[in-house]
């Protein structure tokens, strides 16, 4: 008989493909982690993982179990909090995802509108990127969230678009900004980034790729960062340019770049985001309130995109 609790040791130790480090992931004790995969493996009757040097490496029965394993896990974090969602919202903790850069013109009036309903309650908000927060997504570790789509593989998960936000290019140079910005001034441009650790799935330069290379350019960065707000201060500096979403351009312009602007790419290219959870999932009612209130949130915020349209 499977056990969660040989699931949970099995999925920790193919994600770092270690039993040490999967045991100190989990808090526990290494020979109880490998005992609990071996008894996995006997229960199967196939091994799940090749020893090799300190680490292991998983056989092709174990990466088709990965999978189920997580949707195992899920579905029990699942139960779990639609038992434990029978308890008043009035002392609890409700936990959402929401990628990064959206904490700089929702994340606080946010957490705002849920203190004004139920001023005991405790919040988190989790992730720093899209890519960060479906991986959350994914183990179970949270419920709902909104990110921005283009990072998304949406596989196993359902997709409900509720806004967009316009990607403009800023500059502390007003000739940077008397036109709309083409893919051939952007590809000469002088560029910061931020979210330089998620630049191969961060949606915003995913947007931005595309849109080069659909006009045979390659997008060039002469310098990266990690957060929006540094990025920011450079331009205002006036030594680069870059593109962000404008809810960024309109929170942070006025504090940390006041002699800076912004203007248009041409043709206009958005960040879409929505709201994802896993599909087929029973949403406790702290979650719904947190879709209900974060929709309504950053639809005040970037343009809306009527339901109908989002099917």
């Amino acid at each position: 008989m499977l056990s969660l609790h040989q699931l949970t040791c099995f999925l920790a130790t193919y994600e770092r493909r270690s039993i040490t480090a999967a045991a100190e992931d989990l808090g526990y004790a290494q020979p109880s982690v490998s005992e609990q995969v071996r008894s996995l493996e006997k229960s199967l009757g196939v091994p799940l993982f090749h020893r090799v040097g300190r680490g292991v490496v998983p056989t092709d029965a174990g990466d088709e179990l990965r999978p189920y394993a997580e949707r195992v896990l899920a579905a029990a974090e699942d139960a779990l909090r639609a038992v434990q969602s029978t308890v008043s919202l009035e002392t609890g903790t409700i936990r959402f995802g929401m990628f990064g850069t959206a904490r700089l013109y929702a994340g606080a009036d946010l957490v705002a509108d849920v203190l004004s309903r139920y001023p005991g309650v405790r919040v988190e908000l989790i992730g720093q990127n899209s890519s960060d927060v479906q991986d959350e997504l994914r183990r179970g570790r949270l419920e709902a969230a909104m990110i921005a789509v283009p990072a998304l593989s949406s596989e196993g998960l359902e997709v409900t678009p509720v806004a967009r936000d316009e990607l403009v290019y800023i500059s502390a140079n007003p000739a940077h900004l008397e036109t709309p910005v083409t893919a051939h001034r952007l590809s000469q441009a002088s560029l910061v980034m931020p979210e330089t650790t998620w630049r191969a799935v961060d949606s915003t330069r995913m947007v931005l790729r595309q849109m080069l290379h659909e006009a045979g350019r390659n997008p060039v960065t002469r310098i990266e960062v990690e957060d929006a707000e540094t990025a920011v201060e450079l331009v205002g500096m006036g030594y680069v340019d870059s593109v962000v979403p404008r809810g960024v351009a309109e929170a942070l312009l006025p504090r940390l770049a006041p002699s800076a602007g912004w203007v248009s790419l041409r043709p206009r290219q958005w960040d879409t985001l929505a709201i994802v959870h896993r599909r087929g999932a029973t949403l406790s009612p702290a979650t719904r309130l947190m879709i209900e209130l974060a929709t309504r949130r950053i639809q005040s915020i970037a343009e809306p995109i009527p339901a109908a349209a989002s099917r």
